[in-house]
């Protein structure tokens, strides 16, 4: 990725990493990842952030051009997660003259990260202090929980950019063209969804600002239609669906639980049911599939029995969905199992373990295979959930 002037002053020194696999070891990544750093150039100037181990000499061979023998006046660090704060005692050793920025909670953990000494050089600030570098001018706004306790976001006054740490962040790197909101979606919901309402917060705290430019950690610099991404973070923040429609999550063992699933698909289609998305969650990616949980209006929950107990892909899919709050849906189960069919009491429980979940009957129980014994049973499903 090329230096990237967001303005006259202000650039992105971020880079991609092509070749990682895995985010946070547990996010699949196709098209890898981008970081975002940025400098201000002023009177004084500020680095925003540090950057990911993996991509540091891209980095630092960015900042060494741009500062060319010169100090940098201060690092803002508004996010300590190692992916954005691997590098700051590198910096700290490289320029000793660099003053550091945080809240209380920064310096607290960056003493668990570091073993350096910048008691004579870190400045503490808190909700609405701004650092003056002479023609830029950046507010502090706290974010805590979007998603560590640290997190803040900085807002330059005069460009009227907000710099957002992980939000409004997106996987892959930039220099792929794809489409914003699908990686957008998997990021938030598997990485913040948990904190909607402190993401509410955050977004009422914005709405005091003009903001003509966002500047996440990740993904994208976004500078049109600013409406278009705040409003999907109020959506999501607020566990609401994006769109009515139904998605089902089926784990299958040997493929008759799948072809159940998708047999009830076909069903909803022609009872006027236009977004139906059938996914077999033991072999596609779980964070998208939490993620697309998240999308519709309903859902449909499908498992094979095993070991007396529930389909293991099946278990963890809900524990996820769990884990990022998810709420306000309607929900309907199908079972199948050979002897002793019991997913169906495993999934009605983990599903009560929600916040305003609505189970619908019948409970759909299949023995081994679909029959047209079982047809009857489906067809009231269908009337429950349209």
């Amino acid at each position: 990725m090329r230096d990237m002037y967001i303005s006259e002053d202000i650039i992105n020194v971020g880079a991609n990493d092509n070749d990682l696999k895995l985010f946070e070891s547990q996010y699949v990544l196709q098209n890898g990842m981008s970081y975002n750093s940025y400098v201000i150039k002023d009177k004084k100037s500020a680095i925003l952030d540090t950057i990911d181990e993996g991509v540091t000499d891209i980095w630092l061979e960015k900042l060494e051009k741009i500062f060319d023998g010169k100090e940098p006046d201060y690092l803002v660090v508004s996010h300590m997660e190692p992916d954005h704060a691997y590098n700051i005692g590198l910096l700290a050793q490289k320029y000793p003259k660099m003053k550091i920025v945080g809240n209380t909670f920064t310096f607290n953990i960056l003493s668990n990260f570091f073993d350096i000494d910048i008691s004579e050089r870190k400045v503490v600030v808190k909700e609405g202090d701004v650092l003056d570098l002479g023609k830029h001018k950046l507010q502090f706004i706290m974010a805590p929980m979007v998603h560590w306790p640290e997190v803040m976001v900085t807002y330059e006054q005069t460009e009227k950019i907000l710099f957002t740490a992980d939000a409004f962040g997106k996987f892959g790197s930039l220099d792929i063209d794809d489409e914003w909101l699908p990686e957008a979606r998997r990021y938030y919901i598997g990485i913040v969804g948990k904190y909607g309402m402190q993401v509410q917060a955050l977004l009422n705290k914005a709405q005091s600002l003009d903001i003509k430019m966002i500047c996440p950690l990740h993904g994208p610099i976004l500078k049109e239609n600013l409406g278009y991404y705040i409003d999907k973070y109020k959506t999501w923040s607020s566990y609401k669906p994006e769109e009515d429609g139904i998605f089902i999550a089926c784990s299958s063992i040997y493929g008759n639980t799948l072809d159940a699933a998708n047999i009830l698909a076909e069903l909803l289609k022609q009872n006027g049911i236009k977004e139906v998305l059938v996914s077999d969650i033991t072999r596609c990616d779980w964070a998208e599939a939490v993620a697309n949980a998240f999308k519709y209006s309903k859902l449909v929950v499908a498992a094979s029995s095993y070991n007396a107990g529930l389909f293991p892909p099946m278990e963890h899919f809900l524990r996820r969905l769990k884990e990022r709050n998810y709420q306000n849906r309607t929900v309907g189960v199908i079972e199948n199992g050979s002897w002793a069919p019991s997913a169906g009491k495993c999934m009605t429980n983990l599903l009560g373990e929600m916040k305003d979940i609505k189970i619908v009957e019948p409970v759909v129980t299949i023995k081994s295979r679909m029959k047209e014994e079982n047809m009857e049973q489906m067809r009231e499903l269908v009337k429950a959930l349209v």
